[in-house]
């Protein structure tokens, strides 16, 4: 157990302090998830690209590469040296209010150094699939070895594979059915994955599916981190729910 603990230091994002999502390996060999270095360039006043796009991958083959990348146009290099050498445009790197490309400096949270990312900025760096392979892995590993068991179930009792956040309890196939009865209000429950610990249900992004932690005053609407770190909310004023809650009730 110590030994899978010191493992998972190992695949906590020195931002987030959560596992890696889309990890991009830095120059200095450290890794970030790809939607806190976007947030880290957009505090420093860098404009970055659309955090939900795949990041740049060193797997040329089909098989490992995301169909929504293959299918996305390339410009060509002659459009493409046009668009650098006039200014033209907003790409991962570009400081706002600038004119020309330039370096992008970026503060590394792990060995607390500025690496150079080139002009090109998060567009230069490769996305690391042997450490997302490693982190979905563990994640698998430790789903086997902590198997949640049916609350519900007469011995001997079956694995869960339902959980109920109104209910806050864990089911498997048939004792979700007998507790959810057609034709009543427990009928509309929302299945999610079976858990331990039941999290409130929070207000979730229509977009991105991801849980709001933001409100915008500028669109006067709830944001998640996705929406939070997108062009569209670029020197808006955004605050925590709770902030926004507090001074708007």
């Amino acid at each position: 157990q110590t030994s899978m603990k010191n493992m998972e230091r190992e695949l906590v994002c020195p931002v987030c302090k959560e596992m890696y999502k889309q990890p991009l390996a830095l120059p200095c060999a450290h890794n970030v998830c790809h939607v806190c270095a976007s947030e880290v360039l957009l505090q420093h006043g860098y404009l970055c690209c659309d955090p939900t796009s795949e990041p740049s991958s060193p797997a040329a083959t089909p098989a490992t590469r995301s169909p929504r990348l293959g299918r996305r146009a390339v410009p060509k290099p002659d459009r493409l040296d046009r668009l650098l050498k006039s200014g033209f445009g907003t790409y991962p790197g570009r400081k706002r209010g600038t004119v020309h490309p330039q370096t992008v400096s970026f503060p590394c949270p792990a060995c607390q150094r500025d690496v150079d990312l080139g002009e090109r900025g998060l567009g230069s760096l490769f996305r690391n699939l042997t450490l997302e392979r490693v982190v979905e892995r563990y994640r698998q590993t430790i789903n086997i070895s902590a198997a949640i068991m049916c609350q519900f179930c007469k011995p001997p009792q079956l694995e869960a594979t339902k959980g109920c956040t109104e209910c806050k309890s864990s089911f498997c196939n048939e004792c979700f059915k007998l507790y959810h009865p057609w034709g009543t209000q427990k009928a509309q429950h929302e299945p999610t994955p079976p858990t331990l610990t039941f999290r409130p249900k929070g207000l979730m992004c229509p977009e991105h599916k991801e849980e709001v932690t933001h409100y915008c005053k500028t669109c006067q609407r709830l944001v998640c981190q996705l929406c939070r770190v997108r062009r569209t909310h670029t020197s808006h004023k955004i605050t925590p729910v709770l902030s926004a809650y507090q001074a708007l009730r």
